[in-house]
């Protein structure tokens, strides 16, 4: 099973920019469609993007499409997400995850097998 180390998390403003990072280890990530899921305090954890084995299809939540951007690195082992134009609405702990036997299309946490331990954002009006 693939373990998972997410990294970039911070405080930032609307409208700014940050970059996240998914690292991961014990096996290659190119067995796996990747997604990030994001959760607010007293909300459930959502998807945001998802993205093919080979990087070939992406896929994203309404809100952040045109504004979000998953890429992966097969050769390192990583999967990104830039997040542009940032709103306060996006203050969550991001997880990326992993799935095996998926495309990245699914929104449903039960198709991950592997997730990471999470990274804050915040993001002030």
């Amino acid at each position: 099973q693939v373990q998972l180390v997410e990294s970039g998390g911070g405080l930032l403003q609307a409208g700014g920019s940050l970059r996240l990072s998914c690292a991961a280890s014990g096996r290659a990530l190119s067995w796996y469609a990747m997604g990030w899921f994001r959760q607010a305090p007293g909300k459930e954890r959502e998807f945001v993007a998802g993205i093919s084995w080979n990087g070939g299809n992406t896929y994203y939540e309404d809100s952040v499409k045109g504004r979000f951007t998953i890429s992966r690195d097969n050769a390192k082992n990583t999967v990104a997400l830039q997040m542009n134009s940032v709103k306060p609405e996006d203050t969550a702990v991001y997880y990326c995850a992993a799935d095996q036997f998926g495309s990245g299309r699914s929104k449903s946490l039960h198709e991950y097998e592997s997730w990471g331990q999470g990274t804050q954002v915040t993001v002030s009006s």
